[in-house]
């Protein structure tokens, strides 16, 4: 209250035995904030916290800042608090209707409680929980309103979004600050990981393999950047260990995935070259297959398997291999037919 100024004091004086919900909204006084909402003290930290949210949302503000509530003359368990603090945060924020607040920043006064915080978000870090995993350990950290940014400009840019988690280390001296940062950023090294992924395959990458590493990076909290001016192209990813290592076997399948197909349709080029299955039509006249279905019918044969299932004219049926008629599930029937290009045989 010393620091928001007398005009702050006035205004709390004025609303005295007047607030509802819990707390009293005033104007921002000398503080770098346009409003203060005063919290009645109680022990229910997190109805206080989402109230609080509630209220911000409602009157669209864009951020808010909390300092550790409760832990300070109240004399509550940091730990119980950064629980339910966080609790509150995380329900609130995995409402569908939150449009308006985007940053919600905790302030922590007492460094020696900072570990119980930290403690807090790994553990929901760990989840498994859908609604827990915006804890992965991004942090901003700044002094007097400089901040430091880590974000890197990718060549080839997919859809983003990151929920940082804001703390605002405040203290005695700037040497404190800077040494609650650089150990809090030690902390958060140690869980990083950074791998690349060299393919030729990268740079055939389409809409369809864009979009999956676009779902990847959103459900698994990760960094990924495509180098595609680099020979060969790169994928690099970034973020927690364990995520970085299921990401990047997903990638890798992803790819693999790319180059079997690229086999496969090489190897039904030779076959086409060699074989050729063909269908009667309904004008008399036989219609080749599609390549890849022109190797599965050849592949049958070799493999000596009676029958195989093909489409034709995008309807299912069943090709006996030994009498080379096709039928559909209302016994119509088909005549096919294999000729030999090397032989110019039937």
């Amino acid at each position: 209250m010393d620091a928001a100024g007398s005009q702050v004091v006035d205004e709390c004086a004025q609303h005295a035995g007047k607030y509802q919900s819990g707390f009293i909204t005033t104007q921002g006084g000398n503080l770098l904030c346009s409003k203060i909402i005063h919290l009645i003290s109680n022990n229910h930290v997190k109805s206080q916290v989402s109230k609080v949210l509630n209220e911000c949302e409602q009157r669209m503000y864009k951020s808010v800042a909390f300092p550790a509530i409760g832990t300070g003359q109240a004399g509550l368990s940091p730990a119980k608090v950064a629980d339910e603090m966080l609790d509150a945060i995380e329900t609130f924020a995995s409402q569908k209707s939150v449009q308006h607040l985007q940053t919600i920043k905790i302030v922590i006064f007492q460094t020696d409680i900072l570990k119980d915080f930290h403690e807090n978000m790994r553990k929901r870090e760990k989840s498994d929980s859908s609604t827990t995993n915006w804890w992965s350990p991004i942090f901003k950290f700044f002094w007097g309103g400089k901040i430091e940014s880590t974000e890197k400009k990718q060549s080839m840019i997919l859809k983003k979004k990151v929920n940082l988690v804001v703390f605002q280390i405040c203290g005695e001296s700037q040497e404190n600050v800077d040494a609650a940062e650089s150990w809090i950023k030690k902390l958060i090294l140690k869980e990083q990981f950074e791998t690349s992924i060299s393919n030729e395959l990268i740079e055939n990458f389409d809409k369809r393999q864009i979009d999956a590493l676009d779902d990847l990076q959103t459900r698994h909290h990760v960094n990924i950047e495509i180098e595609d001016k680099c020979s060969p192209p790169q994928i690099k990813i970034s973020g927690i260990s364990r995520d970085v290592c299921f990401v990047s076997v997903q990638v890798q399948k992803m790819i693999q995935e790319m180059k079997d197909a690229e086999d496969e349709q090489s190897k039904a080029e030779l076959v086409y070259n060699l074989v050729e299955w063909r269908y009667l039509e309904n004008n008399d006249t036989f219609v080749a297959f599609d390549k890849l279905t022109n190797m599965q019918l050849e592949d049958a044969r070799r493999a000596k398997k009676p029958y195989l299932d093909v489409k034709i004219n995008k309807k299912n049926y069943r090709v006996d291999l030994n009498t080379l008629q096709a039928s559909d599930n209302q016994d119509k029937t088909i005549s096919i037919q294999r000729v030999s290009k090397s032989e110019g045989k039937l």
